[in-house]
């Protein structure tokens, strides 16, 4: 399973399903990451953590746990 974490700096991903369950999902769905949204992966800070990305014609940062819970292809 390959998730967004695992997407390098520069790279680009569609969102295959969302992991999670309840308020930590509808939080990642309120932010605009949904099944078949393309993310382009900016920046990741020094450390790891957080990461930039650029998705619907916006920029994001989240963190590396919530990376983690959003498979991608």
């Amino acid at each position: 399973m390959k998730t967004l974490r695992d997407v390098p700096v520069g790279g680009t991903a569609i969102v295959k399903k969302l992991h999670g369950e309840g308020p930590v999902k509808r939080r990642i769905m309120d932010m605009g990451i949904t099944k078949g949204v393309e993310i382009c992966v900016r920046k990741v800070a020094p450390l790891g953590d957080p990461m930039e990305l650029n998705i619907r014609g916006y920029e994001l940062s989240l963190r590396k746990a919530d990376a983690e819970m959003i498979e991608v292809e």
